[in-house]
């Protein structure tokens, strides 16, 4: 009886030790902030090039703007960081579109430098999975790229 009772205290123990294991958080992307030196001017930026909409500053604080990405997610713009931010290409985000070409001719349309994943000037790369892709910068020096993903989905 002895052994019994010991064997079924171990399963207990070891069920609950694996059920602490296998919590899963179903996290997902929520915002993105990024430090900027003038909100308006970045906040202009995005709803010009980008054409991002303005939603409430839930958290209502100064010198913080908010835009929606669609969907529940959101690029927060704040101006009131005082940290030295070191900008490289492989810190971005990455938006895609279903009318890349459109969007690209819109970039020349209106005299916005963009770049090929090796600094080619005014021109797009193919990834090797038939992606598209440009990088430009926002008036902060931040990179952004813009991606065919939705459109290759769409297409096969």
């Amino acid at each position: 009886m002895k052994k019994i009772t010991l064997l079924i205290i171990a399963l207990v123990f070891i069920g609950l030790l694996k059920a602490q294991n296998t919590t899963v958080f179903n996290l997902t992307f929520n915002h993105l902030a990024l430090s900027v030196k003038d909100v308006d001017r970045s906040v202009e930026f995005y709803k010009k090039i980008l054409r991002l909409n303005e939603i409430n500053n839930r958290a209502k604080i100064t010198g913080m703007r908010w835009l929606s990405l669609g969907g529940n997610m959101e690029l927060h713009l704040i101006s009131i960081g005082n940290k030295n931010i070191i900008i490289d290409t492989a810190i971005h985000f990455a938006l895609a579109t279903r009318n890349f070409d459109a969007f690209v001719k819109r970039m020349n349309e209106m005299n916005i430098p963009f770049e090929d994943t090796d600094g080619k000037p005014n021109t797009f790369n193919i990834r090797a999975d038939g992606v598209k892709q440009i990088y430009f910068q926002d008036p902060d020096g931040y990179w952004i790229e813009v991606n065919n993903i939705g459109e290759k989905k769409r297409l096969q």
